[in-house]
């Protein structure tokens, strides 16, 4: 490196020499010559000792360097074109070379990372809990009272100490899990009211809340999204831009990145920090009714009646598309980053894998039949939950039970486990991060609309908890 810097400095000097004598050299120029060379070694002597030697050996190079002038002036066009061209050859040769090689390092890198995802994902893979747990005791099921019409959704916080809970009387209650009581409540305003209530004025259908536990989201069938300070519950933003009721809310779990679903069959992002909208997604041909992430930067939605699940990957801009309901789809919920589970009016449970457009289970008539004989119709599944990566997911109707099933080997089976005495439509499942306890909430009419009222149910959340037999005792078994 030195070396070549010494020859760029030499090279510089020549023309400033070459420019006193612009005319044919006469033999008393050369003791000048030689003095002026004299005195740029010693000048670069001073400033790069180490590479004085070849400034010593300047003389003959530049001898060399005119002759080689000479012959490039007497080389023929023909030469020069062959020349040039061989030239070009090997500039070419030299960068497919190197284009290989960045392509070996890429698939390397690519290789390695998904040798990283495999690895992370079996080691983050099914919690194996199905076959331990035990079907409850009726009485420790706690029922939570506040709303005065059905409850639509629910979240958990992370930290498992609170739920809160929205309805379609428009408010949102916060409930403390181990007392079982209100910690606050915003209620819900009058039609007509929107523009001095804060709060909703119309029927909550979603909610969601960060995997940090500071920010809620709520929607509702005015086309709105409200977030809210989950620990205070002060309000904070009003998203608009949807053109039809919000149905699905989900925040990309790590981020404040936010996701929302509506009946105008569209997908929109947003970034709650900076109170911004990001951009929207479009695809299903009929009201999205529900929608799903995890950590990746992809949502899962259920498309209602154009009996699609679809997966948006936001990053690229695509989307998959997967059959397998004969109805609509009202339900979705993700197991893993690469496991889904499904419900729909069709009274099925369906469990996918993203790499495969059918599913690789299916379970109908989940919760049973009803009408008169010969009549007779599936249940709907209203609400579907799963424990996050483990090998258990649960599903509600209006059939007076929420239902718990095992995910068998590669998810491509469905096993029912026990059912849960609630009655009412269950509008809402989920489970708590550590998988002790399933909340469920439960309404006299279905979350999307009134087709049945149910007059004996009771409008509210149901605490379940769930308990686990000893590894042992399941071996005896």
């Amino acid at each position: 490196m030195s070396s070549f810097f010494i020859k760029k400095k030499s090279a510089s000097a020549a023309p400033g020499r070459g420019d006193k004598t612009t005319g044919p050299k006469r033999k008393g120029d050369n003791d000048g010559e030689k003095g002026g060379r004299k005195k740029l070694s010693k000048r670069l002597n001073e400033e790069i000792s180490s590479d004085s030697e070849n400034e010593n050996d300047d003389g003959p190079n530049r001898k060399r360097k005119g002759n080689e002038e000479d012959e490039e002036i007497e080389e023929t066009p023909q030469e020069k074109k062959l020349r040039l061209a061989k030239l070009y050859l090997e500039q070419l040769r030299e960068e497919e070379e190197k284009k290989a090689e960045d392509e070996e390092f890429e698939s390397d890198l690519i290789a390695g990372r998904l040798q990283e995802d495999v690895l992370e994902q079996k080691g983050r893979l099914q919690r194996l809990i199905a076959d331990e747990l035990v079907a409850p005791d009726p009485a420790e099921i706690r029922l939570l009272r506040g709303h005065q019409l059905p409850v639509t959704c629910l979240v958990i916080t992370p930290d498992e100490k609170h739920i809160f809970s929205a309805s379609k009387d428009c408010s949102i209650i916060k409930w403390d899990v181990e007392s079982g009581k209100k910690v606050q409540k915003i209620a819900g305003g009058r039609k007509g009211t929107e523009k001095r209530h804060i709060g909703h004025t119309g029927h909550i259908l979603c909610m969601a809340i960060s995997s940090d536990g500071k920010y809620l989201a709520t929607g509702d069938v005015n086309k709105l999204i409200m977030i809210w300070e989950a620990a205070t519950c002060k309000h904070l933003y009003k998203f608009t831009g949807h053109r039809g009721a919000v149905s699905g809310l989900a925040f990309r779990r790590g981020t404040h990145d936010l996701y929302s679903a509506s009946h105008d069959r569209s997908i929109k992002v947003w970034n709650v920090n900076e109170n911004a909208y990001v951009e929207s997604l479009f695809g299903h041909q009929d009201m999205i009714t529900g929608l799903d992430c995890l950590g990746r930067e992809r949502c899962v939605t259920a498309g209602g009646r154009d009996r699609t699940v679809r997966v948006w990957k936001i990053a690229e801009e695509s989307q998959l598309v997967f059959h397998g309901h004969e109805g609509s789809i009202d339900c979705v919920q993700l197991i893993n980053e690469e496991h889904m589970v499904s419900g729909g009016d069709d009274g099925a449970v369906c469990i996918w894998a993203v790499h495969k457009k059918k599913p690789l289970s299916t379970v109908k008539q989940a919760h049973g039949l009803h009408g008169n004989v010969g009549l007779e119709m599936p249940n709907w599944v209203s609400s579907v939950a799963a424990l996050h990566n483990s090998d258990t997911v649960a599903s509600g109707s209006h059939n007076s039970a929420v239902q718990l099933w095992k995910c068998g080997q590669g998810f491509r089976s469905l096993e029912p486990l026990f059912s849960i005495p609630v009655a009412g439509f269950v509008n809402s499942l989920k489970f708590s991060n550590t998988g002790k306890f399933l909340v469920a909430g439960v309404g006299q009419e279905h979350r999307l609309g009134r087709w049945w009222r149910i007059k004996e149910a009771k409008n509210g959340l149901y605490i379940i908890p769930l308990k686990r037999q000893k590894k042992e005792q399941v071996l005896e078994q």
